[in-house]
């Protein structure tokens, strides 16, 4: 086969379900009209294919009258799950780049957000007005804001406002057929070498992002999304495969570990993305009986905890989807775990889309190998490279190494538009990632020697494990340094005593003269960093270890932190800090509440 044909057919693949998401919806609400796209839990609002169609058209056409054109930037900084997902679809329905903002995020954090993406509109809700007007007098170009939940008081604010009753007039849609290789997202990463990056990402790399999820998705299925949808996880690997393979969603605000089970076998949902930390609460939970009687039966657990098969045996689920994934490569490496035995599974009477058997011959197409999960033991287990690119370990050189050797992972794809196009204002970073023809990820990983699957080993670049996302501890050293009585923070992840995931430690070295107080600076971290940043431990040092050229030795400062220290730190004061998880997001309450009339009409359960 030539390269030519490769490529050729590569691309067909992925175009075999619409050449966009918005061209699959659209097809779906002439197929299945009355079928359920998603069911909104938070409110008991279930929307039909049709309806989203209308809504979100609605939105492209409104946008275009508010002078949104192609290729303009529209941010949505939103709680509500809903509104975010009715809005990245109008938005790429009018040819405009989406651009997530976390709603969690204030201050610096909003501000380089907003920044990097430069929206000329911004969606919003009135409980995060007030941290939009906060940043506002720092903005190079304040874009233009609505409102979704306008209905009531909200604080003032200094931007251009357009009405959201515009938004909700009824519009036809501009005639735009998207290109595979035009921008479609901006996404911010975890910032593994600095501060997060606003990643630029074509629509192509959304296709092969869900590709292997969709193949695995039937219109019978129910996908739970409970992820936020500023995530990967939550709009792409949850929202976006489901309306290319013509799903249902349950779709929910927030993950609550008490109330996950409910929800599940509430709407159904027999597919879903859990994070380690998601992993990890659920388990926490005492064992009760009847655990395998819900619908979940294909799960892609990302990253893959050591625990998967133990939790698969528990709750019954058929499949476990197992890879590496990441906001500059999409998911090119995969792999699927089985191996339960026939009473063990997802019972047949609640089992939706494919069994088993399906599921295997769908991998083997693809070329994803199919693995007994009880026979990966250990933690960090990706797969193998599905077909659109090579993937390789790599030493210093960028030579390939060796089976059993550890080196750096990086991903060669086979088709343009598959991964990150570019870094907004940071060329270098860019440049630097992709020497060598190659997109160096930041991780190690190592080749099996016997089974030749990859595997992750460790983190390349200073970064720390946080519900499931990656954080970068430089991020919140610059949120910490600005406290105006810490000379230098130093920030540091450990392995959680619970769990699979890290904890933060902060080391602060005082200004000369300004003696930092524990209790003063907890009280200060929880007021100006968001709550998954807050440090667990806080460690108060009189001088920071350093290189001859003056930068922190951090190895030293986490030696120190496990007891493990060579030469002495200069400890003042040592504070560990409860933080705990998941209380700082709490779960809307289950109780079905009035629908918020600035949303589009559906049919209340």
């Amino acid at each position: 086969m030539t390269a030519e044909e490769l490529e050729a057919g590569l691309a067909a693949e992925l175009a075999a379900d619409g050449e966009s998401v918005t061209e699959a919806l659209d097809a779906w609400s002439v197929r299945a009209p009355m079928r359920v796209f998603i069911h909104y839990g938070e409110h008991g609002l279930d929307l039909s294919y049709a309806e989203a169609k209308r809504a979100t058209d609605t939105i492209a056409g409104n946008l275009e009258r508010a002078g949104v054109r192609r290729g303009d930037r529209v941010g949505v900084h939103c709680r509500s799950a809903y509104a975010a997902a009715l809005w990245m679809f109008g938005i790429w329905k009018a040819g405009a780049v989406f651009c997530p903002l976390d709603p969690e995020g204030f201050g610096d954090l909003l501000l380089d957000q907003l920044e990097a993406t430069q929206p000329v509109l911004v969606v919003t809700e009135r409980d995060r007005v007030q941290a939009l007007e906060a940043v506002r007098p720092h903005l190079t170009r304040p874009p233009r804001v609505t409102v979704h939940d306008a209905v009531g008081p909200r604080p003032p604010h200094g931007f251009p406002e357009i009405p959201y009753a515009d938004f909700l007039a009824r519009a036809v849609p501009p005639a735009v057929r998207i290109d595979p290789g035009e921008v479609g997202m901006i996404v911010h990463t975890a910032g593994v070498t600095g501060r997060p990056k606003a990643a630029v990402l074509p629509h192509r790399w959304l296709a092969s992002y869900t590709l292997l999820l969709r193949r695995l998705t039937t219109p019978d299925d129910v996908v739970h999304v409970d992820l936020p949808l500023h995530s990967v996880q939550g709009a792409f690997a949850g929202l976006a495969r489901a309306a290319w393979a013509g799903a249902s969603v349950s779709l929910w605000d927030r993950f609550h570990p008490v109330e996950f089970w409910r929800r599940v076998v509430g709407a159904g949902a027999s597919s879903a993305v859990l994070t380690e930390a998601m992993v990890g609460w659920l388990a926490s939970v005492p064992e009760g009986r009847g655990e395998r009687n819900n619908p979940l039966n294909k799960v892609l657990m990302q990253p893959l905890p050591p625990t998967h098969h133990a939790f698969a045996r528990r709750f019954g689920i058929d499949t476990v989807v197992a890879g590496y994934g990441q906001v500059e490569t999409g998911l090119p490496i995969a792999a699927v775990l089985t191996g339960l035995g026939a009473d063990e599974g997802t019972p047949p009477p609640l089992r939706r889309g494919l069994g088993p058997k399906d599921v295997k011959a769908a991998c083997t197409r693809l070329g994803v190998p199919v693995v007994d999960g009880a026979r990966i033991v250990r933690k960090g287990c990706l797969g193998a490279a599905l077909p659109f690119a090579r993937v390789a370990v790599l030493d210093e050189h960028d030579r390939p190494c060796p089976r059993g050797v550890v080196g750096h992972l990086a991903v060669r794809p086979h088709l343009p538009g598959l991964l990150v196009q570019e870094y907004v204002d940071d060329p270098l970073s860019i440049a630097e990632a992709t020497r060598n023809l190659w997109f160096h990820t930041g991780d190690a990983a190592v080749f099996d020697e016997e089974d030749g699957l990859l595997h992750f080993v460790d983190r390349v670049v200073d970064r720390i494990r946080i519900r499931g996302e990656n954080v970068s501890a430089y991020h919140i050293e610059d949120l910490v340094n600005q406290h105006p009585d810490i000379a230098v923070g130093a920030v540091f992840g450990v392995p959680a005593e619970r769990g699979e995931e890290d904890e933060v430690v902060l080391y602060a070295e005082p200004e000369p003269g300004h003696p930092l107080d524990p209790d003063e600076l907890r009280a200060w971290c929880a007021q100006s960093l968001p709550a998954y940043m807050r440090p667990t431990f806080v460690r108060i040092v009189a001088r920071m270890p350093r290189t001859p050229n003056g930068r922190v030795e951090k190895y030293r400062l986490r030696r120190h932190f496990l007891g493990l220290t060579d030469r002495p730190v200069s400890a003042v004061r040592s504070v560990p800090v409860a933080t705990p998880v998941p209380a700082a997001r709490p779960a809307l309450s289950p109780v079905r509440s009035a629908l918020p009339p600035s949303l589009p009409p559906g049919t209340r359960r």
